[in-house]
């Protein structure tokens, strides 16, 4: 009977000190980790979005590199991490067509995660060096249909969002084009510009300032409306209906993640993409400041992983 009671007391004071340290979260620096390259968007949004969070919460928010298999290191690191709140992952689009290409990740991409908030969201964009004859979308795919595999497009990998975003409008379309990864950065730029590749897939971020100065033309935004950051640009939709790719950002905790944690981090996210100075921010890379519930996140990310996975059977991409 003593034993049991010491075994009862200590398991009630365990519960009072975990109740107690979640009623003072965060007590200590907060870890948000991304899996992609020093100066890119996730990158870049990390750091505002860590900056905000220190303003509001009070500690320090450390932004944490962890590259590798295309954001897969990062996830993986934050799946298996102590689900305290002091460890955050900013996830990708990216997430979810990993989930669809690779058969075996080291972590259930729904059910090791607490989402709690979406950040941003963008859409990408279809260019081509200025001096291509193609004008339009239509131009393109019209081009695409006369010479199956004459049409060559860039991703930043096989697999990535970019990649699966030109399988799907070739698809769509009804045409097969020639996917040419690249490494990422800006290389796929690079070749787009001198003539290796025909066409670019990517984001506003990096393909705007070609678009800007004129050595590239965008075809079409993805986006289901026309995209601010590039006025007179038409939407995939008009020449392709019902076609439209977003990619986002957002942020999740470890699963088992205490509910008055997520509810502190998400009131915290909701009120930063509503702030004006954080939502120019974004504005300015060329994307969207975007919020969610976490229910609204984790239903995204299964539909995206549906999504991207039928994307794969049909382009006959190799899963790993």
């Amino acid at each position: 009977m003593r034993d049991r009671f010491i075994k009862m007391a200590l398991t009630a004071a365990t519960a009072v000190v975990g109740a107690t340290a979640v009623a003072a979260y965060p007590e200590r620096p907060i870890q948000l980790v991304h899996g992609f390259g020093a100066g890119g968007n996730a990158d870049t949004v990390s750091r505002l979005v860590g900056k905000y969070l220190q303003g509001v919460l009070g500690q320090p928010v450390v932004v944490e590199i962890r590259t590798g298999a295309g954001g897969m290191v990062a996830s993986s690191h934050v799946a298996k991490a102590e689900p305290d709140g002091y460890t955050l992952v900013m996830l990708t689009g990216g997430h979810t067509v990993s989930a669809a290409v690779n058969k075996n990740i080291p972590y259930d991409p729904i059910g090791d995660f607490q989402p709690i908030s979406t950040v941003t969201t963008f859409p990408f964009v279809v260019s081509v060096k200025a001096d291509n004859p193609a004008r339009t979308l239509a131009d393109l795919l019209a081009t695409a249909q006369a010479k199956p595999g004459g049409v060559s497009f860039s991703s930043v990998g096989v697999g990535s969002t970019q990649h699966l975003t030109g399988e799907l409008l070739a698809a769509t379309a009804g045409v097969n084009m020639l996917h040419v990864p690249y490494r990422g950065g800006a290389a796929p730029v690079q070749a787009v510009l001198a003539g290796e590749v025909d066409v670019l897939v990517d984001t506003a971020t990096v393909s705007a300032p070609q678009i800007k100065a004129g050595t590239m033309r965008a075809l079409a935004v993805t986006s289901a409306t026309p995209w601010p950051q590039l006025p007179g640009v038409p939407v995939a939709g008009e020449t392709l209906p019902g076609f439209q790719v977003y990619s986002w950002l957002g942020i999740a905790a470890p699963a088992r993640t205490p509910k008055p944690i997520v509810d502190k981090l998400h009131a915290a996210l909701a009120a930063m993409v509503e702030d004006p100075a954080f939502r120019k921010s974004i504005d300015d890379i060329g994307s969207q400041a975007s919020g969610s519930t976490p229910e609204q996140m984790r239903a995204m990310i299964e539909s995206e992983i549906a999504r991207w996975k039928k994307v794969v059977e049909r382009a006959n991409i190799a899963a790993n």
